[in-house]
């Protein structure tokens, strides 16, 4: 065996030095993605690279997605950008913003014959990436929406039936006392604040998050989340939190170790972290969709998807364009997107890819996997469930989180807390308005 491996590198390598072949394209691709999701991402590339001959995708890790879109749009000044640049979905408007730096994903598409269909992706995914007329602006990557997570373990230790998540916001803090009362250090928790507890909070209810159907209408969008709903929803985290029925324990993905190692009973997060959470924990874990206030009249709707898309940059070779369109269709393939999702626990991001992975008894085998899809899913989406397409939301995302950090410390009330993020929030929006007439 190692001699005809041998043999067949020796005879590739004698008929490339005999033959005038043009040479490898070289295509540039910055990303956010270390670790193992890193890993799976470099394999993408592999596989493509060897799937043809003309083109090589050359992945480039520039940090987080903050650092990276940073680092692309300084690149962009001194035209040394990569063609292709993975940009988290808060950062949408900011992107469409840049016009002359980007080039849109439907028209590169067209430009180079390549099948490319926002209705092959779920709604959920395309609603957020396309204009007005539905044109793809950039390509659907990794797509991830927030769940429940659960320990069975503890569950059973405090007399609470482990097969049944709860549903509700009532059931959970109902659950989450027992758990208490039982030992557990907290009773729930959450992971990025502002996506979990008030963007996606405000899409399952289907109440808006900003005027002008939540940005997509006109950059003149007003934030206004800070309805008698959300006020009365932070309001009781912050009543939880005194006892630590819930306990906040910081942005991003800083609540995930407290779940993983068994001190929060319950935790509500990425779907993205599934895999993480199975692979680490060391109790049985139970899944369910985000609870809902059953008051609220159409609760529940549908979840928003976080996560990433790629962007095409101008002012590269038209060789590459020709090679980031092939790679694209690459990644369109159903039995890619379906790897893709079930290695890394993101969302199967088109139709064909979920209907593939369930022909395949992935969600058979894997209890759990299919809860994202389904709340996405749920009912077809409204403009407040859409998404959200606001400049510099990057910027107000942390001013939301700051201020939830005041109402769950007791230094503002959870009325003026939602004012105040309101009201900063909307400061930064005239900015970005202004800078973009």
């Amino acid at each position: 065996m190692i001699a005809a491996i041998t043999l067949t590198a020796i005879t590739v390598s004698a008929i490339s030095l005999a033959s005038p072949a043009q040479a490898l394209t070289n295509i540039v691709w910055w990303h956010a993605m270390s670790g193992e999701l890193g890993r799976q991402l470099e394999q993408l590339a592999a596989d493509f690279n060897a799937s043809q001959t003309e083109y090589r995708i050359v992945p480039s890790y520039k940090g987080n997605y903050t650092q990276t879109v940073t680092a692309a749009i300084f690149a962009f000044r001194s035209r040394s950008q990569p063609a292709i640049v993975q940009v988290n979905e808060i950062a949408t408007g900011t992107m469409m913003a840049a016009k002359g730096a980007i080039y849109p994903v439907f028209e590169l598409m067209r430009d180079e014959s390549e099948a490319f269909s926002p209705a092959a992706y779920l709604p959920a995914v395309s609603g957020y990436y396309t204009d007005i007329a539905g044109n793809m602006l950039s390509f659907p990557f990794n797509s991830s929406t927030p769940i429940l997570y659960y320990n069975k373990d503890l569950f059973r230790s405090a007399g609470l039936d482990p097969e049944t998540a709860p549903k509700t916001w009532p059931e959970l803090g109902a659950a989450a006392k027992r758990l208490r009362s039982a030992g557990a250090v907290c009773g729930f928790t959450t992971s990025w604040p502002s996506w979990i507890n008030v963007e996606n909070f405000s899409a399952f209810h289907n109440l808006p998050v900003s005027t002008r159907a939540n940005g997509f209408e006109g950059l003149d969008a007003a934030l206004n989340f800070n309805n008698p709903v959300m006020v009365r929803h932070i309001a009781q985290l912050a009543e939880w939190q005194v006892d630590k029925v819930f306990d906040y324990s910081g942005r991003a993905t800083s609540a995930e170790p407290r779940f993983q190692n068994g001190e929060c009973a319950i935790f509500i997060g990425s779907s993205a972290t599934r895999a993480d959470i199975k692979a680490n924990s060391k109790f049985e874990v139970g899944y369910g969709m985000l609870p809902y206030w059953p008051d609220v009249q159409g609760a529940p709707q549908n979840s928003t998807i976080g996560g990433a898309t790629l962007w095409v940059l101008r002012d590269r070779p038209h060789a590459e364009y020709r090679g980031v369109a092939k790679f694209f269709a690459f990644l369109s393939k159903p039995e890619v997107q379906a790897a893709w999702h079930q290695n890394t626990g993101y969302l199967p991001v088109t139709r064909a890819a979920f209907d593939l992975s369930r022909a395949q008894g992935f969600y058979d085998r894997n209890p759990g996997a299919a809860i994202s899809i389904e709340q996405i899913t749920l009912k077809p989406t409204t403009e407040n469930s859409k998404g959200i397409r606001l400049g510099s939301f990057v910027l107000i995302r942390d001013v939301i989180d700051d201020e939830l950090e005041q109402a769950f410390s007791g230094k503002k009330s959870a009325q003026a807390a939602l004012d105040s993020a309101v009201e900063r929030g909307n400061r930064l929006l005239r900015q970005f308005e202004s800078a973009n007439p």
